[in-house]
């Protein structure tokens, strides 16, 4: 069975800036398994209600950081909003080729035919192209694929790709040199790519 190209993890939450802000800063300590955990959910740094939020956005944050090497993470823990803002986007999108080919495929031919707003007719159809590249998801929900759809268009809100979720109006992305310095390495390069593609 080949890998599945898609995954759902996604649905755990959107850039989450000021968590993966903590999160970076506790990689960047190097604790062990039981150190970190013990930050997390004995110490609460994340300062959520209920450990069952804090496992769900750290597992998610974590998975998305960790291949990352320690010049993101500083750049995520110490950076300008913005800064964090588009590393963590990079790292979403390393993490989810969902988000990654939708912003690379979907959202670039918008703006390259002139669109003034990306809206959930372009997601849907998007969405059933993706059920073609990876048959696994064909089972999802329905919540679970509206859910999805939801986290994505608000990390495009978040990474100043659309005004807001509200009008969905395309704006302007310039990707930071600094951020794209980062990203030049072949494993970080669909980041960038999807990223380029968008300017």
């Amino acid at each position: 069975m080949p890998e599945p190209r898609y995954n759902g993890e996604i649905v755990a939450g959107s850039l989450m800036v000021n968590e993966s802000r903590k999160i970076a800063d506790l990689l960047l300590q190097g604790l062990d398994e039981k150190a970190f955990y013990a930050a997390l959910l004995m110490d609460n740094v994340l300062q959520k209600r209920s450990p069952a939020t804090t496992r769900r956005q750290s597992k998610l944050i974590r998975n998305r950081l960790l291949p990352l090497h320690e010049s993101l993470w500083l750049m995520i823990r110490d950076g300008s909003h913005e800064q964090a803002i588009q590393t963590l986007l990079a790292a979403a999108v390393m993490h989810s080729r969902l988000l990654g080919d939708f912003i690379g495929k979907v959202v670039k031919l918008q703006i390259k035919t002139f669109q003034s707003q990306i809206t959930y007719r372009e997601w849907d159809a998007y969405f059933e192209e993706c059920k073609h590249i990876d048959r696994s998801i064909v089972a999802w929900s329905d919540s679970t694929i509206k859910k999805i759809r939801q986290v994505v268009f608000r990390i495009l809100a978040e990474a100043q790709i659309i005004d807001s979720t509200r009008n969905l109006k395309i704006i302007h992305f310039s990707l930071l040199p600094e951020v794209k310095n980062l990203l030049d390495n072949g494993a970080l390069r669909y980041a960038r790519e999807c990223m380029e593609a968008i300017q």
